[in-house]
């Protein structure tokens, strides 16, 4: 998944959880936290993996 997809739940889960909130509805404020919770950690998990498949100027030359 992709960072932006990783947003898009991140502002599904905060519109959720306000719904929730607005309307004294507390599994949809759960629910809407755990959906912000899963979107920061796709992001984190895709962020590493741009961070590992990006080159690195600080490897020795092998000289």
């Amino acid at each position: 998944m992709g960072k932006a997809k990783a947003k898009a739940k991140q502002v599904k889960g905060r519109m959720k959880e306000t719904t929730g909130k607005a309307m004294g509805d507390r599994g949809m404020q759960a629910e809407g936290r755990g959906e912000q919770i899963a979107g920061r950690t796709q992001e984190a998990v895709q962020k590493a993996a741009d961070q590992t498949n990006r080159p690195s100027t600080n490897r020795p030359s092998g000289r």
